[in-house]
Order: structure tokens, then C-alpha cells, then sequence
């Protein structure tokens, strides 16, 4: 219910609405990480601050929650509660990172029994890095596009083949489902989650505190080539191998089959099926993942560089990399370059509101 009161400036009864409250879930299944779930409790206990500070009389508020399985009797509980006193079904439910991928046991499973509940009810489910394996066995993600870490892009796919894996987002947002990439898509996650509940403002107060850079990030951005190698076809190995040993050099696609003693229609084939790629591009990953390396730790000009890694044309070296990468070269260096960089980051003020950091 609205609250009623007496506007005197107006001499009428005026309706003002209450404070916007969003609860929000973290769930602690087995396996999650603390470290996420303190830090996005932390970052929405900031960001409530900011909320005060620039929500006017009646600021949106974040409710935190952590909810686990008693170690005893394997039952749901409620183990934090920032607001114990209005403790109510979670608006959202976050399912932290995990580096180990193992089937749900059975604590687990009455989680994701719970959460299901809750989902149908209308709550939004998120996941950071292995989470997204819970919402897959919940079956939230068929016939769906998710993301994950992207070291477990292949285990997630092969798992769950009626998912789209797509680890080249950092944040694949569905609507009712929210899938985070790497270990520290906690960050962006919570960020986006700020901005979904709190607003754009506020959202961007909270990045400039925890120096957080809120443009939309791409895992690929980070991920290295890490062609498969146990694919079981022997040929095609011994070409990949061959291949990783090479200076910077014209390849041909004869060149390769002629070294896998390969027809070339069969050895594309084949190639294409045990990589994932063509030749060709598996050639130009293989190249850009060198070009990186000498971004990240050299002051060698862009043009020296793609040289080095085999590009005559500067500009077709410019294209190949954005188009892999999603970020130009100078970009890229400028990101991630311990060569040459210069760490120009200002630090955003503390919001005056910080008052449970002391407690």
C-alpha cells in the first residue's frame, strides 16, 4: 500500500509510493565460491549506499540473502539476511562460480528443486562461470543461448547439447535467466543487476568505486586459442603440432595435407570436424594468439608485430584481429599491455552511506 499523507504546500492528501525493495538471493551450494558471494554482497551493500545518497526521499533498496542446505538434514535454510525482519521470496537468485563441476548431491538437488519453485514463480535466476552447469540441470536453458567460463565452453555443450554455448559473452541476459562467463563475472553480473534494480546512476557510481570498467566486456577478450587436441584423429594431431612449431610463415592448404598424407577434400573434412575450424582460420587463430602475446609484452609497433606473426598487409592484420579478438590491436594493448602501459585510474570517492562497514 501507498502511504497517505498531509501535503501542506498543496492543502490535499498527496500519495507517495514506498521505497522500491528488490530482494536479492545468493545461493551456496556446494562447491561456490566465498569469495564471490561476500564480494557481491559487498557490492550491493555499496550500491544501496549510493541509492541513498541519489534515490531522493524514497531510494530503491537491495535486500541480501544467502540460502544453503543444512549439513545435517539436507534441507533449505536462510543462513545471512541483511533485513532478517522482512525476509520474504527472493526477486532474484544467484547461482555463484564453481571450479568444480560435479553432479548436483543431494543437498544440491533440493536447491535447484527450491529455485525451480521459484523461478516458475516469477524470480530471476543468474549464474557465474559453473553455475550455469545448476540452471542446465534444471533444464532453464534448452533450446537457449548461455554462457560459462570459457574453459568449460566443450564440457557445457557436450553435457547439454540442447544449449547454445556461447562463450564469447561475458553476460547472455534471457530475460528471466542470466548467465555470467568467467570467475570474475561476478563483477559484471552484479553491476548489471545494479543497474537493472537501482538504475544507471547508481550503477555506474558503484563501477567507478570498486574500479570496475562497466563497458560491455567479451570473454574473448581474455580467452586464449586453446584448439581441442584429443579429438582422437591422429592425423590431424600430428598437423596441429607441426603447425604450433612454425616461425611466421605462408601455409597452404596442401602444404597441411600433404603432411597429414591427406587427399585435401578428406583432410579439410576432417580437419573442420576434429577442430571446429578451417584450416585457414585455425591458421589465423593460431597467428593472432601470437600477435597477443607480443601486444601484451613488447612495445614493438602494430605494423612490426604483424609482421612477426605473418601478415604482409598491416590492415588485413588490423581486421583479422578485431574480428577474433573483438578489440583492435591498439585497443587491446592499451587493455592489456605490461610493455609499455601507464595506469591512469581514478579512484571514486566513498559514498557517505557506508556505515555497515564498520559494523
Amino acid at each position: 500500500m501507498p502511504r497517505v499523507i498531509n501535503d501542506k504546500d498543496k492543502g490535499k492528501a498527496a500519495i507517495l509510493p514506498l521505497a522500491k525493495t528488490t530482494r536479492i538471493g545468493i545461493v551456496l551450494y556446494s562447491g561456490a565460491k566465498l569469495a564471490a558471494v561476500l564480494g557481491l554482497t559487498d557490492l550491493f551493500m555499496v550500491a544501496n549506499g549510493f541509492s541513498a545518497e541519489q534515490g531522493g526521499e524514497y531510494p530503491g533498496e537491495l535486500q541480501i540473502s544467502h540460502w544453503g542446505a543444512n549439513k545435517e538434514t539436507a534441507q533449505l535454510e536462510c543462513v545471512f539476511e541483511t533485513h532478517p525482519e522482512k525476509q520474504s521470496q527472493p526477486d532474484c537468485l544467484i547461482f555463484p562460480p564453481t571450479l568444480e563441476i560435479d553432479l548436483p548431491t543431494t543437498a544440491t538437488n533440493n536447491l535447484l528443486e527450491w529455485a525451480r519453485v521459484q523461478h516458475a514463480s516469477g524470480t530471476l535466476l543468474c549464474s557465474v562461470c559453473g553455475g550455469a552447469f545448476l540452471l542446465a540441470h534444471m533444464g532453464l536453458l534448452n533450446g537457449r543461448s548461455a554462457t560459462t567460463h570459457w574453459s568449460y565452453s566443450e564440457l557445457l555443450a557436450t553435457r547439454f547439447p540442447e544449449i547454445c554455448v556461447d562463450t564469447d559473452e561475458l553476460i547472455i541476459d534471457l530475460g528471466d535467466v542470466v548467465t555470467a562467463g568467467g570467475v570474475m563475472a561476478w563483477l559484471d553480473l552484479g553491476l548489471k543487476l545494479v543497474d537493472r534494480y537501482l538504475g544507471p546512476v547508481v550503477m555506474m557510481r558503484t563501477a567507478q568505486f570498486f574500479l570496475i570498467d562497466p563497458a560491455g566486456r567479451q570473454q574473448r577478450f581474455y580467452a586464449n586459442f586453446s584448439p581441442p587436441l584429443h579429438h582422437g584423429d591422429a592425423a590431424i594431431l600430428k598437423v596441429q603440432l607441426w603447425l604450433q612449431t612454425l616461425p611466421a610463415e605462408s601455409i597452404t592448404i596442401d602444404t597441411m595435407a600433404a603432411k597429414a598424407k591427406l587427399g585435401q577434400r578428406t583432410f579439410l573434412r576432417r580437419f573442420q570436424k576434429a577442430t571446429g575450424l578451417t584450416p585457414t582460420d585455425y591458421v589465423q587463430h593460431l597467428k593472432v594468439q601470437k600477435a597477443r602475446e607480443l601486444l601484451e609484452f613488447t612495445t614493438l609497433s602494430i605494423k612490426e608485430i604483424s609482421w612477426k606473426v605473418g601478415y604482409e598487409d598491416s590492415g588485413f592484420f588490423r581486421k583479422t584481429f578485431q574480428k577474433i579478438i573483438g578489440l583492435p590491436p591498439l585497443d587491446y594493448r592499451r587493455r592489456f599491455g605490461t610493455g609499455d602501459r601507464v595506469a591512469n585510474q581514478q579512484i571514486s570517492p566513498r559514498p557517505k552511506n557506508l556505515s555497515w562497514a564498520a559494523d
